[in-house]
């Protein structure tokens, strides 16, 4: 696995859009003002021709001009690292203009973002065996004041630490909108770890993992190498962390049916599953819960959900590819990321 220089002081952040760009509200305002955030911190900047657009479906641009811009960004001597603008719906149409045999053969960057980039937090893993960062996408950065989460992602990609921990807080309702772009997370619900089983437990293995909605659909592609992936690291084994954005929680168990058959978990050494968009939802008995122990529980590993991770904030930063440490007490999680 391939890891790359962390962000210097005074360094140049690179952002670009291989999924939504940060055309309409509240994600403009948001951007613009973490660009003056990270000036303000010393910071260069380095921006797409895609961040603001607008134009294309699902995504920021056409497919061809998003993997042109994220293409050139990752290629680039112009900056030291790469933030995504935001998430979407239809990154998964860029890829067959990615040039993945370059960006493999290329001196490894930092790239940043989640939801539907996991198409490339997880593709420059199991494509190009470099790490990559499952974090806040750009705009994030702009609220006032940052929560610690987004300190974390800094401190990740700066290297100043190589561990994170769960925050004692959730968001249940975002005071974010238009007229309010830069609100901060609207933190009220206690962190509440579910295990399985219902202990305190520490596990290893190599990291990997993101957004359901996005792993499925790569699955079963001429794009999915997790069984190569699985083979080159058994000995390390795999912890996965998995959340879903669109997903019912039928979906889910569906989700995890799908990729348990595909040989996906057979290294499987743990779960940690982040709190699903569709937190609190029962249909037909099936929850948020059993929607994933029906599924992976027989696997004899330990399974950790409503981690804080995803689409319902804060997440800790995860960095995809790396050997991760998680233990957990009580509610309590720690994870600490080693790069080998």
């Amino acid at each position: 696995m391939k890891y790359a220089h962390f962000l210097p002081e005074n360094g140049t952040i690179g952002f670009v859009a291989p999924s939504f760009g940060c055309n309409i509200e509240p994600y403009r305002s948001g951007f613009d003002h973490a660009v003056q955030i990270w000036k303000n911190k010393g910071y260069y900047i380095d921006c797409g021709p895609n961040v603001y657009e607008g134009s294309g479906i699902g995504i920021s641009n056409t497919p061809e001009k998003c993997a042109k811009e994220f293409c050139q960004w990752y290629l680039s001597q112009k900056n030291d690292i790469l933030i995504s603008c935001g998430g979407g719906e239809l990154m998964c149409e860029i890829l067959d203009f990615v040039d993945f045999e370059a960006l493999s053969q290329a001196e490894p960057k930092w790239f940043m973002g989640f939801s539907d980039n996991t198409n490339l937090t997880f593709l420059l893993a199991t494509l190009c065996d470099t790490a990559s960062i499952y974090g806040p996408c750009a705009a994030a950065f702009g609220m006032e004041p940052w929560h610690e989460a987004l300190g974390d992602a800094l401190n990740i990609l700066t290297g100043k630490s190589h561990s994170v921990h769960g925050y004692d807080k959730w968001e249940k309702e975002s005071l974010k909108t238009e007229d309010n772009p830069l609100a901060p997370y609207n933190v009220s619900e206690p962190r509440v770890l579910h295990r399985f089983p219902d202990k305190d437990c520490r596990m290893q293995g190599r990291l990997l993992g993101g957004c359901l909605d996005s792993l499925i659909t790569l699955n079963g592609t001429c794009f999915d190498k997790v069984k190569e992936f699985n083979e080159k690291y058994k000995e390390d084994g795999v912890l996965w962390f998995l959340e879903a954005c669109d997903l019912n929680v039928m979906s889910i168990r569906r989700a995890l049916w799908q990729l348990r058959h595909s040989g996906w978990f057979d290294c499987a050494k743990g779960f940690l599953i982040g709190r699903p968009l569709c937190h609190g939802e029962e249909m037909m008995g099936m929850n948020q819960y059993n929607a994933v122990t029906g599924a992976l529980e027989d696997l004899g590993v330990p399974i950790i959900m409503d981690v804080d991770l995803g689409h319902i904030p804060p997440m800790m930063p995860m960095v995809c590819g790396s050997i991760a440490t998680v233990e957990t007490r009580g509610n309590d999680i720690k994870i600490d990321f080693e790069y080998r």
